[in-house]
């Protein structure tokens, strides 16, 4: 699995209603057709859409991702979509890579929307995809204005906690890719990263002068506290270490999720 520049989205199909709602088909640069959503700001017109980045097995129509766009479109327009291998889009899963390519074309559709402001917030596999694509696209039509990652790894490969143990598991083992597809609804690439990519905590010192945050839960199952600390530590950014709080958007509260509609429409 290797990376590669991204290049102009093709909007393949749109569906709309007269509230401003609209469901499209987008087409990246390596050519996978990706479903995204568009909800503009309840509060009325606005300068900033937020993109959210799900985790691992999530899609654009999981409950608690259409939470987190509902408590956030007071705050800003929402536009929530489907990785590849995730949802409606099409491909497989690269859990992390070419995924950077999916996001590009979703901030692009969100400037083609007419938001001057773009900022993109990720949970998990979406955090640390949040942050290498803010690294890599900074300077071009697909940059972000602000980025926060939610419980996101700081190192690939992590296999320290049980949880990750059976991540692994399912994402190398081809039986474990069968539940992946009919148990979870996860397509999963069967090939190993060649070249493998820019980890999340190599990629965040490239990140500044954007704006940057990351949110951890102390409690989190997955990546212990360590991969926050490291990844603040390695950008000199702000850091919260939730109290209580598990793994990713399925643990992120009501109060948490106003706290981060707040941050990222500061600018």
């Amino acid at each position: 699995m290797s990376s590669e520049a991204e290049g102009r989205f093709h909007i393949v199909d749109v569906s709309s209603t007269t509230s401003g709602f609209q469901r499209a088909t987008l087409l990246t640069a390596d050519g996978v057709r990706i479903e995204a959503v568009y909800e503009p700001c309840t509060q009325g017109v606005t300068d900033t859409a937020v993109v959210l980045a799900h985790g691992f097995t999530g899609s654009a129509d999981r409950p608690a991702v259409r939470r987190a766009a509902r408590t956030l479109s007071a705050y800003a327009a929402v536009v929530t979509f489907s990785f590849r291998g995730h949802g409606r889009s099409g491909g497989r899963s690269t859990v992390g890579d070419r995924e950077v390519l999916d996001l590009a074309a979703v901030v692009r559709w969100a400037r083609e929307r007419g938001h001057a402001r773009v900022v993109t917030l990720g949970f998990s596999m979406g955090g640390s995809i949040v942050l290498r694509h803010a690294a890599m696209e900074r300077g071009t039509g697909a940059h972000t204005d602000a980025v926060a990652a939610v419980s996101a790894p700081a190192r690939w490969y992590y296999r320290g906690t049980p949880p990750m143990r059976r991540v692994h598991w399912v994402i190398t083992r081809p039986f474990g890719r069968l539940i992946g597809r009919y148990g979870l609804r996860t397509r999963i690439d069967n090939r190993d990263w060649d070249p493998v990519p820019l980890s999340p905590v190599d990629a965040v010192p490239m990140i500044a002068p954007t704006p940057l945050l990351i949110v951890h839960g102390d409690r989190d199952p997955y990546f212990p506290v360590d991969h926050p600390r490291m990844l603040a530590e390695a950008a000199g950014c702000e850091l919260w270490l939730e109290r209580g709080m598990g793994h990713a958007e399925n643990a992120a509260g009501e109060e948490l999720l106003r706290r981060l509609g707040d941050w990222l429409t500061r600018g």
